[in-house]
């Protein structure tokens, strides 16, 4: 599949049309798979399309959204703690997912540092306040303790409702 000017073009014979035989979700709903077959050559071919979700930085530049740079830039938060791998990828996939249902995109950087503290937080409070201390740029040990007070009411009240259960 090329993509010139907009257009779709058969890989195997590089005609702009096409007809889609089968479409369905892939990728937990973040993209569509088509099934198509070019009406010049008759080959059939499979197309994945996901709308772009663009990352403004704070210089005016815009990337595109990285899972990568989202697990790179918590990992440091998660070192020496009981993070896996695997958790980092779902907490990556998560941010995505929270990002995209916004329906905007193009997302501020900033507003990607949100999305990620509180998915961090549940994931493990320490890396969640090693990361929010970079991200909310604490400047004294009276911002780590605001930090903790809101963690332990936000657990006191999580186990207040378990417990009216």
């Amino acid at each position: 599949m090329l993509i010139d000017g907009g257009k779709l073009h058969c890989p195997f014979c590089h005609n702009d049309d096409s007809r889609v035989i089968d479409s369905r979700t892939a990728e937990e709903g973040n993209a569509i798979r088509r099934r198509r077959e070019c009406t010049k050559c008759n080959k059939r071919f499979t197309t994945i399309e996901t709308a772009a979700l663009s990352v403004k930085k704070r210089s005016g530049i815009l990337e595109p959204f990285s899972r990568e740079k989202v697990i790179s830039g918590v990992r440091k938060a998660c070192q020496g703690r009981p993070v896996s791998s695997d958790d980092l990828a779902q907490l990556a996939q998560q941010v995505e997912e929270n990002l995209r249902a916004s329906g905007k995109s193009q997302i501020d950087s900033q507003r990607i540092g949100r999305a990620i503290l509180e998915p961090l937080r549940e994931l493990d409070v320490v890396a969640y306040l090693r990361f929010a201390s970079v991200y909310s740029s604490f400047d004294d040990l009276e911002d780590f303790q605001t930090a903790i007070d809101e963690i332990r009411s936000q657990q006191k009240a999580n186990a207040a409702a378990i417990l009216a259960d």
